[in-house]
């Protein structure tokens, strides 16, 4: 159970009712997001409060009538999901920092700049975002916010969003012990989508990976099969 000292409040108003309960920050949001946690690690005290601090525990009915439940951890989890998770000034800047950076690293590794047909480095993004003026909202969920961002960017940072179709041929002379490094390689940078002997005892394989990932994808290749694999671009496709 986390300590209630350190613990902050979870809200969640329904139908003119008021209920809480002391939550461990981290683990909450976490819970929040959709990750796997365990509520021993996230509630501080296994009460539904009506008030907190003032000790006050929600009245068995009105959970009953409201949440057709007084099981409280199932209550507990529906107030964390659909509730006011009360954060600290703290943790508050710990979430946008840990958002912008998730933000980041998904336009760089999806995006691709239409002049080049490569990815923006990471801090032509940051700059970028400061331009634009962007500002993550530590509450809101990435994705919703990814579509608004994008508009913004669009005016000062070209970009658009696809996916390429990378074929990887491996000679006969080493296909043996090195199909299932590359294999494994490669299924790490995206989806697999054929892979087969050749006639000549070669072995191909074709990955689709998101287009800012290309150059991720033929470094690791050819550290694996030092430099003797053949790589091409198949096929590019627009995703948004």
């Amino acid at each position: 159970m986390v300590n209630v000292d350190k613990a902050i409040i979870a809200r969640l108003k329904k139908q003119g009712h008021n209920f809480e309960i002391l939550v461990d920050c981290d683990n909450a949001i976490a819970f929040k997001e959709g990750r796997s946690i365990d509520m021993k690690d996230v509630l501080a005290d296994t009460k539904i409060f009506s008030d907190s601090k003032k000790g006050f525990v929600a009245q068995e009915s009105s959970l009953k009538s409201l949440f057709g439940t007084s099981d409280t951890l199932e209550i507990a989890k529906i107030i964390i999901k659909d509730g006011e998770i009360q954060l600290t000034a703290e943790h508050r800047a710990k979430l946008k920092e840990q958002k912008t950076k998730r933000i980041l690293n998904y336009l760089h590794r999806n995006g691709v700049d239409p002049r080049t047909n490569l990815p923006h480095p990471l801090q032509r993004l940051e700059l970028a975002f400061e331009e634009a003026k962007i500002r993550i909202d530590e509450n809101k969920n990435e994705e919703k916010q990814i579509e608004e961002i994008i508009k913004k960017l669009k005016p000062i940072l070209p970009i658009y969003f696809a996916t390429k179709e990378i074929g990887v041929k491996i000679p006969a002379s080493i296909a043996g012990n090195a199909h299932s490094k590359v294999f494994n390689a490669a299924s790490g940078f995206g989806k697999i989508l054929k892979n087969e002997w050749l006639t000549d005892g070669s072995w191909m394989c074709v990955v689709e990976i998101p287009a800012g990932l290309q150059n991720d994808l033929f470094d690791k290749i050819n550290g694996v099969t030092h430099g003797n694999a053949e790589m091409k671009i198949l096929k590019q496709n627009s995703t948004r």
